[in-house]
């Protein structure tokens, strides 16, 4: 048995395997008004197609789906297989409060009850 797989089956198969993940994943990131699809991420980057990256620089936020995961700044890094590499060089997790300035007792009561 051959294994011997023609070029034009080769690029077909990986246009549809590049179609399956952009569908499936529901990462973006956003830059001022525009989205852009990102393929998938990693502790100090992330990846998006090569055909959907223009060559981004700076403050962008990255959000899965509808939540906003993180305020980002990257750099553009390198290409690889028909896809673009971005770097990390800052990741802020966003919260969904604001930091408390002081440090919240253990003990202390969650609500308080009034009178009537």
């Amino acid at each position: 048995m051959t294994t011997f797989l023609s070029r034009e089956l080769r690029e077909g198969l990986a246009a549809a395997r590049k179609l399956a993940q952009k569908r499936s994943s529901r990462l973006r990131i956003e830059v001022g008004d525009k989205t852009y699809p990102v393929l998938r991420v990693w502790d100090s980057g992330f990846a998006m197609d090569l055909g959907d990256a223009p060559k981004l620089r700076g403050l962008v936020d990255l959000y899965d789906g509808g939540r906003h995961l993180s305020q980002c700044l990257i750099v553009a890094s390198e290409t690889q297989d028909d896809e673009m590499w971005f770097d990390f060089k800052r990741s802020t997790l966003v919260a969904d409060r604001a930091a408390l300035d002081f440090a919240r007792d253990e003990a202390a009561p969650v609500a308080l009850i009034g009178r009537s």
